[in-house]
């Protein structure tokens, strides 16, 4: 059930459910989750806006199976995460994750990088080309296929790690702090690319962002703090 206050302003299915999710850490002296309940539904934009340290990575990381609840429950599509059995499916075909830090291997070309998602799934490579360069064609990152990660720039880098979390057509895409490390211009940028995959996609995008601005344009605005997810009115 959704928390009171926490609206849903889309009719399509719920593809992200969190039920009085609880997570803590260092043997519990660390709470960083208390009780969440949270949804999203199918073609959603959701942003979550909050301090450092606030819980707002830790939930995207237990959808996209890159932890577990103490307490709670967490499903994407109906199906509850488990990393012991669903999570290569969900990782590979169901969601996709910007890190704010990207995660990319700086030895290898931004084409490299964007393969491994597909190959792990089994795409068939020419297909696999194919999508690699319409989302470089969308992002303006065609004419650096070739290079190493590490020739890039900082906004080049983050457009590179939208690319590899597209390449499979998620439906969910989970974005950590996409904008972060990135300046004004660039944020605005790269925040447009996630803005218009969602729209183009029919991709249902959850964000943490410190940015109130860029979260302003999502079509919910969640706040957290106290381990809790709270949706503020808008004027």
């Amino acid at each position: 059930m959704t928390s009171p206050g926490i609206a849903i302003k889309n009719s399509g299915a719920v593809v992200l459910r969190a039920q009085d999710v609880w997570k803590s850490y260092d043997d519990g002296a660390i709470a960083v989750l208390r009780g969440v309940d949270f949804e999203a539904r199918a073609g959603e934009t959701v942003a979550l806006c909050g301090p450092s340290g606030c819980g707002k990575s830790t939930l995207l990381h237990l959808f996209g199976g890159l932890d577990e609840p103490d307490r709670g429950h967490v499903s994407v599509n109906n199906v509850a995460v488990n990393r012991h059995r669903n999570l290569l499916r969900l990782l590979r075909h169901e969601i996709g994750f910007v890190f704010q830090l990207h995660n990319l291997i700086p030895d290898l070309t931004l084409e490299e990088n964007c393969m491994i998602p597909a190959v792990a799934a089994g795409t068939d490579k020419h297909v696999a080309r194919e999508r690699l360069h319409e989302l470089a064609e969308r992002t303006g990152l065609e004419h650096r296929l070739g290079h190493r990660i590490q020739k890039l720039s900082g906004g080049e880098r983050q457009r590179t790690a939208l690319c590899r979390a597209l390449m499979n057509r998620p439906k969910i895409l989970l974005a950590d702090e996409p904008t972060g490390s990135l300046d004004e211009k660039t944020s605005a940028t790269v925040f447009d690319l996630l803005l218009d995959v969602a729209a183009n996609e029919g991709v249902t995008l959850l964000m943490a962002t410190h940015d109130r601005g860029l979260a302003e344009r999502c079509d919910r605005l969640l706040e957290m703090h106290d381990g809790r997810i709270h949706e503020p009115r808008r004027a």
